[in-house]
């Protein structure tokens, strides 16, 4: 009866959000993208001609707003487990982008152009154990700065989505190993009450430091 009420709850936050009320109206898939288009107008992540990665895409918010941002000229590639409906100038794969498959198809795609920018707004899925959530939040960031140490051009930038808690600022002195500045940013759209917040880290250096 408590999680029937609980979601009824969340439910009826989430219809008069003003931030879902907005995406709707604006066209967007999700209002998520008013997070990422906060953090680009403050700190301008995006520019015509870029080449950007979204981890974890779905529903494609964050590739929608990204897309018209880096054209003319730019490359964005959408990846995730789920199924995305396309969605004009991204190029979707649907895969676990630690598989070699999709690695492969993701390098061919770049045909020898290097990534500027990587995104993350992933999630699992909650179990509504915090220790367990917090944990598997960071493992999803850790495999984003992974594949950032990998594709990520030296001076190209990452911005990731993290919760405050258990393993937070060790990730954050691990890349600060490897980009030249963090920054903690809290966008209006992420919820009060979440410990959600984002990593912006800048000019990924040459050499980590040891």
């Amino acid at each position: 009866m408590k999680k029937h009420k609980t979601k009824k709850a969340w439910m009826q936050e989430h219809v008069s959000d003003p931030f879902v009320q907005r995406a709707k109206a604006e066209g967007w898939r999700s209002r998520a993208v008013f997070k990422l288009q906060e953090i680009d107008e403050k700190d301008r992540l995006l520019k015509p001609g870029m080449v950007v990665v979204d981890l974890g895409a779905a529903p494609g918010s964050w590739s929608q707003y990204v897309s018209r941002r880096i054209q003319p000229g730019g490359l964005l590639f959408a990846l995730d487990l789920l199924p995305i409906e396309p969605l004009a100038g991204v190029d979707f794969i649907q895969g676990d982008f630690r598989e070699e498959a999709v690695l492969q198809r993701f390098e061919d795609g770049l045909g020898g152009r290097a990534v500027d920018l990587v995104l993350s707004d992933m999630a699992p899925n909650m179990s509504g154990v915090s220790l367990v959530d917090q944990a598997r939040v960071m493992d999803l960031a850790e495999l984003t700065l992974d594949f950032a140490r990998v594709h990520l051009k030296p001076g190209g930038d990452m911005l990731v989505k993290v919760f405050q808690g258990s393993g937070y600022m060790a990730l954050r002195e691990d890349m600060r190993k490897w980009f030249e500045v963090v920054q903690v940013r809290k966008p209006e759209a992420s919820r009060d009450r979440s410990a959600e917040n984002f990593l912006l880290a800048r000019r990924k250096r040459l050499i980590p430091l040891s």
